[in-house]
């Protein structure tokens, strides 16, 4: 959509007084948390077959009714859940991406945004704002991802959310981009492998390489064998930060933006040090536009600045941390999804 169009679409749209829109934003964390109750809870699931009774839901979930239904009363009003009768809940369409069996289920990711470790760090932005550090290793006693080597639970929230987007993503990702002529593809930090298995899904003559640390490697096996391209994908276990494996392509989603401009530089650098030839590096993340537009790259930023101590960046600043590490970007690619596909060569 033009610039014109969305001056002309915002023209025509009711303002909200101001005092409202303090108050819708302020709000905004109650209804975070009652999207990770009936997420948590399952709700949804349990909606599939048939509307169901508040007291039924209790029942089903071991909660107290009158309660369950003041949050379920909540979320139905902004279109996720619907009482089609009193206290009688049915499924919206909104509802179903909380569903766990669905392909773009986002339940996991609500789970994630709730949970009170996250929820916690969330809570003390402004230590993140006075310091420029992250507030997870502040509130936490430890750096993100250490967190998550020393509590496997939080850990499998985490890798089932990151599953999660990019079983969203990934479809637009493989149409968006070329990989045909790849020969061998590194997915760098590719968690369980998904994105890779559906790339080379797409392209039967692509051969890759996951690569991740050793607790992410050892439990990939169950999702690549599931997609039927185990065979044609070597695992490697290591650290990006000390030395990345050799490839003709390496691709990286929602990585880099999990680091500094430095430590970003050094995975770049160690990337550049391995690759075979003319090859490629392909990021996968959002870029931030300029302006005052609302934008998903601008609230994932916010989530980046707490947790990891990463930045989500913009056409220029992906432009700087490629050239400090030996590349020449070529060009950033939209697909049907929220992800760019920024792609660089060797200067």
């Amino acid at each position: 959509m033009s610039t014109e169009n969305n001056t002309t679409v915002a023209a025509t749209q009711p303002q909200m007084p101001p005092e409202a829109v303090i108050l819708q934003i302020g709000f905004g964390a109650l209804m975070t948390q009652a999207l990770y109750v009936a997420a948590k809870l399952g709700i949804a699931d349990l909606l599939v077959e048939k509307p169901l009774s508040v007291s039924e839901l209790a029942a089903k979930t071991e909660t107290q009714e009158r309660a369950l239904y003041r949050v379920i009363r909540s979320l139905s009003g902004i279109g996720i859940f619907q009482e089609t009768e009193p206290k009688i809940i049915s499924l919206t369409a909104t509802a179903e991406l909380l569903r766990s069996d669905v392909p773009n289920s986002m339940r996991n990711t609500a789970i994630f945004m709730g949970e009170s470790w996250h929820w916690s760090v969330w809570g003390d932005m402004i230590y993140s704002v006075k310091t420029g550090k992250p507030a997870w290793a502040h509130v936490l006693s430890e750096d993100v991802f250490d967190y998550f080597n020393q509590n496997p639970e939080a850990a499998e929230i985490f890798n089932n959310t990151m599953t999660d987007m990019s079983k969203g993503t990934a479809p637009a990702i493989v149409e968006g981009y070329d990989f045909s002529d790849v020969n061998t593809l590194a997915d760098i930090a590719g968690g369980h492998g998904y994105l890779l298995s559906q790339v080379l899904k797409a392209n039967p003559n692509v051969n890759g390489i996951l690569f991740d640390v050793p607790a992410v490697i050892e439990g990939a096996d169950s999702l690549l064998q599931s997609e039927g391209i185990a065979e044609r994908i070597e695992k490697v276990k290591g650290s990006f930060f000390e030395s990345v494996p050799s490839a003709d392509v390496y691709m990286m989603k929602h990585i880099i933006h999990d680091w500094d401009d430095e430590r970003s530089v050094t995975i770049l650098k160690n990337i550049h040090a391995a690759m075979n030839g003319d090859g490629k590096v392909l990021i996968i993340e959002t870029v931030v536009p300029k302006g005052n537009v609302p934008h998903y790259s601008k609230l994932l930023d916010l989530e980046m600045l707490v947790s990891p101590g990463g930045v989500e960046r913009t056409k220029e600043e992906f432009g700087d941390i490629l050239a400090a590490a030996g590349f020449r970007l070529t060009g950033i690619i939209p697909t049907k999804s929220p992800m760019f596909i920024i792609e660089a060569v060797k200067a």
